[in-house]
């Protein structure tokens, strides 16, 4: 096994029943701890566990203490999953979400100045029940602002017996299918330039797989089934990590050559 990944519900809550602070910094230490014990971790592209990743944690939850364990461990991939749901208070207000926008702008940059190369992944709600278009534009403005790596958007569906029922589903669908292509449009363009940006560069790559001469695989900006692919040239061996130097960028996927070790 070369990648262990993290998902709960809110993976920044970790150890608060137990009265714990800083639960998931101190889990996260305990498995770098015993990566490095069990002796599998080498810091090459051979060996075993090398990655850990981090799904589902929220911006309100990611303190000090985590962003310093993150970026002091090279086993802890700069990749946290953070649904934001939304940009615009009054919308996350509706959702029953924190609303400080402020806040996840305090924190992502928090994180990026200790993480060069961190990858964020987000997801967003539009149409949600009394989504103005006001309120959609500041998602955009958002999205435009931040730069995600990242990111999956999701019309609203209404759910009887949800906390949203008693606002029913009154934007109408086509509202809510131009929205998401328009915000989808965004972030196409936003992704292709991201990557771009890593054209000449020399990332990792997990092999997954190999089809029709070309090798599969991810780096430590793919999760698994939800993000981008990185083609490999030849045949390499599944489940190595691999450097790989970075030849040429697409929407969501990259394409390179292997370096060899």
């Amino acid at each position: 096994m070369r990648e262990l990944i993290l998902i709960a519900q809110d993976t920044t809550d970790y150890g608060h029943d137990l009265g714990m602070k800083d639960g998931l910094a101190a889990l996260l230490e305990r498995l770098v701890k015993e990566v490095v014990r069990c002796g599998p971790f080498t810091g090459k592209t051979e060996g075993g566990l090398q990655w850990i990743r981090v799904m589902y944690a929220y911006p309100g939850c990611v303190t000090d203490r985590l962003i310093e364990v993150m970026s002091a461990n090279k086993q802890i991939l700069p990749y946290p999953d953070m649904p934001l749901q939304h940009a615009h208070p009054k919308t996350l207000y509706r959702m029953r979400r924190p609303s400080n926008i402020d806040w996840v702008h305090k924190t992502l940059g928090k994180m990026r100045a200790a993480m060069p190369g961190l990858a964020i992944r987000t997801t967003f709600i539009v149409g949600y029940p009394g989504e103005t278009e006001e309120e959609f534009q500041t998602l955009l403005d958002f999205v435009g602002a931040m730069r995600f790596d990242r990111l999956g958007a999701f019309q609203f569906s209404f759910e009887p017996g949800t906390s949203s029922e008693p606002l029913g589903d009154p934007i109408p669908s086509e509202v809510k299918q131009e929205r998401y292509e328009r915000l989808m449009e965004l972030q196409q363009s936003i992704s292709l330039q991201v990557n771009q940006s890593y054209v000449g560069k020399t990332l990792d790559v997990l092999v997954e797989g190999f089809d029709n001469g070309i090798s599969v695989g991810r780096s430590y900006r793919d999760a698994p089934e939800i993000d981008g692919l990185v083609l490999v040239e030849g045949k390499t061996k599944a489940g190595e990590i691999i450097p790989v130097k970075i030849t040429g960028a697409m929407a969501y996927d990259l394409t390179g050559v292997y370096i060899g070790k």
